[in-house]
């Protein structure tokens, strides 16, 4: 019976100290960030476990990704040549393997690397 009391009471604490491990962390990181770095905290749980992550970085972020501007016609027409010579070369198939898993097969050797479109 000791042994079941203690583990209810232990339970029972968990979501305190989840709580506290949250503020300590925002604390830690708040005083750590400086006014010129971007930060992200972020914290999941549930009854068995707990995990924050914080981070932080300074403006201009390696991975913020530059969309291109859109395409021009003769652009367009040009890519549009390139998938049709790759298409007609490598004649890409999708079979189904004894598992039931699609898998692609090509008529040319490098064609399920993206060569052969030249």
């Amino acid at each position: 019976m000791l042994t079941n009391r203690l583990a209810k009471t232990a339970l029972a604490l968990r979501p305190a100290a989840q709580v506290a491990a949250a503020i300590a962390l925002s604390v830690v990181f708040c005083a750590t960030a400086r006014a010129s770095n971007v930060a992200a905290e972020s914290c999941v749980g549930s009854a068995r476990s707990f995990n924050c992550v914080d981070s932080w970085t300074t403006p201009g972020d390696p991975f913020v990704r530059i969309v291109p501007d859109a395409l021009s016609e003769a652009e367009r027409a040009e890519l549009a040549e390139r998938d049709h010579r790759w298409l007609a070369r490598c004649r890409p198939l999708v079979e189904r393997d004894r598992y039931g898993v699609a898998r692609y097969h090509y008529a040319a050797p490098g064609c399920e690397f993206g060569i052969g479109s030249d």
